[in-house]
Order: structure tokens, then sequence, then C-alpha cells
């Protein structure tokens, strides 16, 4: 059953003239696909709309997106110049995205990178892992850093080196630690609760001003999260898993975090 989402389940951290940044709930796409529910891109334009009192179609570019059951931060542009320039950062790598996720396991190194060949069939929309060369494989990277580890499940902070379809739960799952709640790739121990991947933390350039800014969210208060001391990592904003700094490259957090809402 799809859930029913209105602004009120989407806190925004940031909005003036060129952008517009809020914290996406689980469970809604990023923008239209085949299911046909409500999604993110098209709830902002119906806020900008209302909000502006214009008459038509109001313009929000999509800069980036995150899967359907992740939630967490992201940044859409208001105009056509802000779309340009945010996508040319992205390109570049001057966006900087990181993720939190609670895996099932504790992963063998505590600090390290994943490096595999990517291939989705698009008939069940999974993503497995293929072999170099394979026709239509990407390369995946990512790096990560475990946080916390208990018995059965891990904390880890993860920073994407490249952006495929479902890549962190398919890189953790292919060193027998999927994400807590995937049921799609081998995570789901318990059942009925949200996948436990989250978009945290987003850093960038102004697309005008050139501010270097930073944003913020905390995941839900539920399981699997309350487990772990969240806090204590957010707080720190740090860039590099090699940096016991707590500035983001000398960066204040330009909006403060926010508890989430619980979605489960």
């Amino acid at each position: 059953m799809s859930r029913t989402f209105t602004m009120d389940n989407v806190p925004i951290l940031h909005e003036d003239n060129s952008i517009l940044v809020v914290v996406k709930p689980q469970n809604i796409p990023s923008q239209a696909d085949k299911s046909g529910d409500l999604d993110l891109l098209t709830l902002l334009k119906k806020y900008i709309k209302t909000s502006r009192n214009k008459e038509g179609n109001a313009y929000l570019g999509l800069v980036h997106r995150l899967d359907r059951p992740t939630g967490g931060v992201m940044v859409f542009a208001k105009n056509s110049k802000a779309a340009e320039r945010m996508s040319s950062q992205i390109a570049e790598g001057e966006m900087t995205k990181q993720y939190l996720a609670t895996v099932v396991g504790v992963p063998r190194e505590k600090k390290g990178v994943l490096v595999n060949y990517l291939k989705k069939n698009p008939l069940t929309n999974n993503v497995y892992v293929a072999t170099v060369g394979d026709h239509d494989a990407k390369r995946a990277e990512l790096s990560y850093q475990v946080l916390e580890a208990q018995e059965k499940l891990s904390l880890v902070k993860v920073q994407l080196g490249t952006g495929r379809s479902h890549q962190i739960r398919v890189q953790f799952s292919a060193i027998n630690c999927p994400v807590f709640g995937d049921v799609r790739y081998g995570g789901d121990i318990i059942k009925g609760y949200n996948l436990a991947l989250w978009a945290y933390r987003l850093e960038f350039n102004h697309p005008i001003t050139k501010e270097r800014m930073v944003f913020a969210a905390y995941p839900p208060s539920g399981e699997p999260w309350k487990r772990f001391d969240i806090a204590k990592y957010i707080e720190q904003f740090s860039d590099s898993d090699d940096s016991d700094d707590s500035a983001a490259d000398g960066e204040p957090l330009y909006k403060a975090p926010d508890v989430s809402e619980d979605l489960n």
C-alpha cells in the first residue's frame, strides 16, 4: 500500500531564488515512475506554485536522485541556470554526498573502498555484481567507515565515488553485509521496517553566490537507528574518512540538522 505524502512530511532546510533543499521522506519516488504514485518532484512543484501564487507550471530541476526507499537530504534547482551549474558540480565531483547505513553483520575491514561492476536487469529492476567487460556493466566505487559495530548490526558511513542504481545496497550485500530492512538484497532480518539507508549530509557550492553550503539531517528515530549514538556522528560532519577534524573542510554547517520524522 502506498502512503499519502504532503508537504508536512517534507522538511525544508533552505530555500532561495535558485535552490530548494529538503529532506526526502522514505518510500516516495524522487520523480514520477511507472507506479503512478505521487513523487517528490511533483509535490515540490505544487508547493512552489502555491507559495508563489503562480499560474501555470512551476520550474523545478531534479539535480540528483535518491532511490524510493532511501530518505535524506536533496537539493533541487529553481531555474535552468542553477540546474546547469549544479549538474556541472556533480560531474566535476564538487558535490559531496554522504550516507549512513545500518548493515547486517560487521564488515571485515573497519575502513575500506568497494569497487564492483554492476549491471541492472531491466525486467526485474534488480542490480547485480557483474564481471569486468560484461556488456552494459558499469564501474561502481564507494568508500566506507564502520562507526559502531554490535554483534549483529553495524553503523557505517558511506561516501559514493559513483552514482549507480542501488549501488550501496548491492555492494554491501556483495560483502555479506546487506542493509537492514532490504528485502530485495538480503537484509530483511526483521519484517516490517524501512530500509536503513539515509542520505544524511550534502555539501555543494551555491550556484549563484558560490558559497560553500553544508546540510544535514538525522535519520528516523526508530529501529534500527535508535541502537546507535547517531548524534555523535551527525554533529562531526567530517568529509574525509581519514580525518578526525569535526569541521567539514573548514566550512560551518549551513543549516542545523533536525530530527526527521519516523516513517516506520
